[in-house]
């Protein structure tokens, strides 16, 4: 690979990985709006937040930005993804059986099933928002809070939300370690402590969603 190659290479990696860690963290934000969903007061506090983040005009300003991010994250990570697998045309003659390179092999397949779901989830909830959709029969257009009961409500819908979740465990806990390495945070002092804190960040994040329909399967 030659120098201006592997810049390009490099650059792909380093806006793939910051992208990333910004949508990792807006899932944080993301996740605690949600479980107010499960607090028993009908509903108040989790529409107050979602009418709070879909009026405030700092919000709608961020949001254009988390467009922006997704979008990034979603194009470079195709790229380095075909990239790396045109630099290793030929298949290894044995598999590397270790934790990282599991979840390196699957990464694009855990990012597919986590578009699906993102593109579900935009019909579901933003489209409607903006009038691209049409709300169901007895739900208002910024409805947040029984459109997610009536989601909720559908095993089909509940079980896939609990599969696209797994994956983006997964998908989440080989990327903020792949982009501690992308940005050069890689050091064997804190190396170690920082893909602990990778696992159990994506643990309360994919867990702290999945809570969320299992409760409603459960409990409702």
């Amino acid at each position: 690979m030659n120098k201006s190659a592997l810049l390009s290479s490099i650059t792909k990696k380093v806006v793939m990985a910051l992208a990333g860690l910004f949508l990792a963290t807006f899932l944080f934000v993301h996740l605690f709006i949600n479980l107010m969903l499960l607090l028993d007061d009908g509903g108040q506090a989790f529409t107050t937040a979602a009418s709070f983040m879909g009026t405030n005009p700092v919000i709608r300003i961020f949001e254009q930005v988390l467009f922006a991010g997704f979008l990034l994250h979603i194009v470079f990570g195709i790229l380095v993804s075909i990239q790396n697998r045109q630099s290793r045309p030929v298949s290894y003659s044995y598999s590397n059986r270790s934790d990282t390179s599991f979840l390196s092999k699957y990464m694009f397949h855990s990012g597919i099933v986590v578009l699906i779901f993102l593109l579900l989830h935009f019909f579901d909830f933003y489209f409607i928002k903006v009038g691209l959709v049409a709300p169901p029969p007895g739900v208002e257009a910024h409805d947040f809070y029984h459109r997610s009961i009536l989601l909720f409500s559908n095993n089909l819908y509940a079980s896939f939300y609990l599969i696209s979740f797994l994956f983006l465990g997964f998908h989440l806990n080989h990327a903020t370690q792949s982009a501690f390495q992308s940005m050069g945070w890689n050091h064997s002092r804190y190396t170690g402590a920082l893909k602990v804190i990778g696992t159990i960040y994506a643990v309360v994040i994919s867990g702290g969603f999945m809570a969320i329909p299992i409760f409603f399967l459960l409990f409702r």
